[in-house]
């Protein structure tokens, strides 16, 4: 019976940041959970240091489901992003010790592959429909199947979702929110010509994907699903704030574009409502936000029930420890739909060396013990936290947006 004796969260920056969580056993098998939560890192550090640390210290590491049932109705105070990242920190790094504990790879612990490999998609934005086109291309080149297309809106400086001037795309871009003008007029009037650029540049042998990142009102997002119904998309992803899940019925009853939602996610509470109502296709919560493999399980099986397929943000705010887990869970469950990929820096694989592989558009956690992750303590030091924010927007009468 192997005794957690210690517990350890690790913050480093190899380009961005990243909290990680450590646990050791007394026969000396450690494991590996993500608790990043982006723009939020030091709440979640401070909240698994204060107070979840010291409760591990001494529990049997292979009791999983009872750990996470403690944490999670024994703080009184439920879910929220910081708890329930926390709790997925937990629960990642003691699937990671069950693992190596056994000789096998996560995957077959969750019982076993349901597939040969996930697929996953690339993103592709630029500042122009020609840009965001070209990068698409050079996507497809690569063998992705599915590729999510992001372009720059007219007459607007900058667009969350479009990294600037060629370089990589982080959202948490200073270290203090900085603001940017929206104009959803202008946002409707390019998105569609954009995919009908796509189509005739790129044919229809490939998945294309969009993510309005939560800024329509329902009826806009209605609209917009309409008008890309004939470029036949992948999914449309977080089309309006899903607070007022009812607001998911008038999308649906106007468009058959697909829906993706549930990044923001952290329990199987917020997503209840949209999968028993079939008012989405895709649900996007992760293991790092949904309190952990755990839990992620749960809801996965919830949206099997109504035809929904899973489809796990997996942007480069998340570690490549959440990302193994992500892909040991999307091997595994029967209604896998697709996993987003953003590789990440060299400097960030540097500190975190992993067996997982992409191939031909898909990727495979490979079959090293536990989640195929380690961190390299040594150079995680040498990469010190920087405070980092995501933006904030205004319409362009100065307007803060709701979401």
């Amino acid at each position: 019976m192997p005794r957690i004796v210690n517990a350890r969260v690790i913050v480093t920056c190899p380009g961005r940041n990243f909290v990680t969580l450590k646990i050791e056993c007394d026969d000396g098998t450690t494991g590996l959970g993500d608790a990043t939560l982006n723009g939020r890192e030091l709440s979640v550090a401070s909240y698994l240091s204060d107070h979840v640390v010291p409760c591990l210290i001494g529990r049997d590491a292979h009791r999983i489901e009872d750990v996470w049932q403690f944490l999670y109705k024994g703080a009184y105070w439920r879910r929220g992003p910081v708890t329930m990242a926390a709790i997925a920190a937990v629960d990642t790094a003691l699937w990671d010790i069950k693992g190596k504990l056994a000789g096998m790879p996560v995957y077959q612990l969750l019982g076993g592959a349901a597939r040969d490999a996930c697929m996953v998609y690339a993103h592709a934005n630029g500042t122009t429909i020609e840009d965001t086109i070209a990068v698409a291309k050079a996507e497809q080149a690569k063998g992705y199947k599915a590729i999510r297309l992001q372009c720059g809106v007219p007459g607007l400086a900058s667009t969350y979702g479009v990294a600037k001037h060629g370089a990589r795309y982080e959202p948490a871009d200073a270290d203090l929110p900085s603001e940017s003008v929206w104009s959803t007029e202008k946002y409707l009037r390019v998105v569609p010509d954009l995919f009908k650029a796509a189509r005739e540049a790129m044919g229809w042998d490939v998945h294309l994907l969009h993510d309005i990142h939560h800024r329509l009102t329902p009826i806009e997002a209605a609209r917009l699903g309409k008008a890309l119904e004939p470029y036949n998309l992948f999914w449309m992803e977080d089309p309006t704030p899903a607070e007022n899940q009812e607001a998911f019925k008038l999308i649906r009853h106007h468009t058959t574009t697909p829906i993706a939602v549930g990044e923001v996610f952290n329990s199987i509470w917020d997503a209840k409502d949209l999968i028993e109502h079939q008012l989405i296709d895709y649900i996007r919560a992760t293991v790092v936000h949904a309190g952990g493999i755990t839990h992620l399980r749960r809801i996965a099986a919830l949206a099997d029930l109504y035809h929904i397929r899973t489809g796990c943000h997996g942007a480069t705010d998340l570690s490549p420890v959440a990302m193994a887990a992500a892909l040991h869970f999307g091997l595994s469950v029967p209604n896998f739909g697709i996993q987003e990929h953003m590789p990440h820096t060299d400097e960030t694989d540097a500190v975190f060396p992993h067996a997982y592989r992409f191939d031909a558009g898909m990727m495979h956690p490979g079959e090293a013990p536990g989640l195929g992750v380690d961190i390299d303590e040594a150079l995680a030091e040498t990469h010190d936290y920087r405070r980092a924010y995501l933006p904030v927007a205004r319409l362009e009468d100065g307007t803060l947006c709701n979401w």
